[in-house]
């Protein structure tokens, strides 16, 4: 059996800037002092003209961004997630949402998979805070393969995107023939009658193992992937929750304003079913290593297992 190919979303995302540059003549990339990190410095190596380190300067950064896109320009503003999301969101949501420019805002190193940095860090906020800005599209890739769907989706889609990735290798889940992206559009993994696994960003891969080992019991859980959490694909999550009554979402993200709150609103409005979200239950990230935080925060295949089978 060949290994499994192991890349970060943020890779992937450097990359695809990079890539898309020349067919792209009105793309700008702007990074606030962390180039090397996000990734945006593949870019910057490329199109020097085109690219701008603005400092540890976030909100500096969006404002400019802003400036560029009211001229014209394709703009991604890049750093960290806690950096773009909570330094900057004033800006966000005053010079970017409210005249729905052109700006991407590309959030690097997103939850607690950030590791050793600790809760400072560790941003568990950024999707609810992004998603109450109207008009904003939120999206979290689950892979390298999705990320760079993304930005180019994210350059083509006229208006306001939040695009939040993140710093570890997870495994390349959508390097199939048959793969499309499409923004709103949720993905259906895995066909089941018993129970809905609905996941984003690199928790998909946890829901997919944990849904293997339900399968083993007799347990036939559905797996559908949410890139696009904003605006959500409604008519997927309530066909597949008329088909289960059971519906359980999966985020590396506080429970509180995510993917789960996103799926209630939409369940609640359209056909009401038992909801479990897994998630981080209102509290702040720790440091230790990626891996044992997805353990000691029940995000790994073992950790959604469990509470699936608890919850059913």
């Amino acid at each position: 059996m060949s290994e499994v190919k192991r890349i970060a979303t943020r890779q992937g995302y450097g990359e695809a800037l990079a890539e898309l540059g020349d067919e792209f003549q009105n793309l700008v990339v702007m990074d606030a002092d962390l180039a090397e990190s996000t990734k945006t410095a593949i870019f910057g190596k490329k199109f020097p003209e085109r690219f701008f380190d603005c400092g540890i300067a976030e909100g500096n950064m969006v404002s400019m961004a802003a400036g560029l896109a009211s001229t014209g320009k394709v703009v991604f503003a890049s750093s960290f997630a806690m950096f773009a999301t909570g330094r900057a969101y004033e800006q966000i949501r005053n010079s970017v949402g409210y005249p729905a420019l052109n700006v991407k805002i590309a959030a690097s190193h997103g939850g607690i998979t950030v590791g050793e940095d600790g809760a400072t860090h560790q941003c568990l906020e950024d999707i609810a805070l992004m998603r109450n800005i109207p008009g904003m599209v939120v999206c979290v890739p689950s892979d390298v393969v999705e990320a760079k769907a993304a930005v180019r989706a994210a350059i083509e889609y006229q208006g306001p995107v939040f695009l939040r990735l993140g710093r570890n290798a997870v495994p390349v889940i959508n390097d199939r023939p048959n793969y499309k992206f499409e923004l709103g559009k949720g993905i259906v993994l895995k066909e089941g009658t018993d129970v809905t696994i609905i996941a984003t960003g690199i928790v998909v891969e946890s829901a997919m193992e944990a849904a293997k080992k339900l399968e083993a019991e007799g347990i036939s859980a559905e797996v559908i992937n949410i890139h696009t959490i904003k605006p959500l694909d409604d008519e997927l999550v309530v066909a597949s929750a008329k088909k289960t009554g059971k519906v359980v979402t999966v985020e590396e993200h506080s429970v509180i304003g995510g993917l789960g709150s996103a799926v209630c609103d939409t369940i609640c409005r359209n056909y009401p079913v038992p909801v479990l979200k897994i998630g981080v239950q209102d509290e702040f990230g720790t440091s230790a290593s990626a891996a044992v935080l997805m353990k000691e925060y029940k995000l790994d295949a073992d950790g959604v297992y469990e509470q699936i089978k608890e919850f059913l």
